[in-house]
């Protein structure tokens, strides 16, 4: 997911008039979706906010776990992908999903039991849009989080190959060495675990509130 220009175009390509091809280019994400949505504790009846849902990819795993009862609140401010969003809804006939428009840091979001992280290194640099996410979790809310990162220095193959495959879908590679430690700052005792050689990562946790 990509922060918008004042005109509400994705600076990104893929998250605008390549769109369409999103969900080819990232098929090989799929098991780390399936792996990251695991991580949440989803009970029936949740509701979980799917943070820069993209094209919706999440939505069929994330809707199975909190049933007819939950819903699942998808937020992107791209356009494009949140109509692809929206077919994908329509089609799989899903009443418990809800789509906002809307950068990160200002979304209209309601209060939630969990939030999801997937593929959305630039959200995870933005401090303001990381406090209003998880402003809006219960406290003990699940969060969970995964994407790309930098490998060890002395993997030069591997970094490469990295950038080839997340340089399509990232603003800035700033903090792409430790990619969760923004959440790691607000949510304490965040665990997290490198995936696929050091080039990939998992964190999860849960949010806790000070005071009674």
């Amino acid at each position: 997911m990509a922060r918008t220009d004042p005109s509400g175009t994705p600076p990104i390509p893929a998250y605008g008039r390549d769109a369409s091809l999103y969900d080819e280019l990232t098929a090989g994400f799929a098991a780390y979706r399936r792996r990251v949505i695991d991580l949440l504790p989803l009970r029936e009846g949740d509701v979980v906010i799917d943070v820069g849902c993209g094209t919706g990819l999440c939505f069929e795993q994330l809707v199975d776990r909190v049933g007819r009862t939950g819903t699942v609140v998808g937020v992107d401010p791209a356009g494009e992908m949140l109509a692809l969003a929206a077919a994908r809804v329509a089609a799989r006939g899903w009443s418990n999903v809800r789509l906002v428009r809307s950068p990160l840091e200002c979304a209209v979001l309601p209060t939630a039991d969990h939030a999801l992280f997937c593929a959305v290194h630039d959200v995870l640099q933005s401090a303001p849009a990381l406090d209003h996410v998880l402003a809006h979790l219960r406290d003990g809310g699940g969060v969970a989080a995964t994407g790309g990162k930098w490998a060890a220095p002395w993997a030069v193959a591997v970094n490469a190959a990295v950038f080839l495959v997340h340089a399509p879908f990232v603003e800035d590679f700033t903090g792409f060495e430790r990619p969760w430690a923004l959440l790691a700052q607000r949510v304490p005792g965040l665990q997290v675990r490198e995936v696929a050689m050091g080039a990939g990562f998992l964190a999860w946790g849960r949010v806790r509130r000070d005071g009674p």
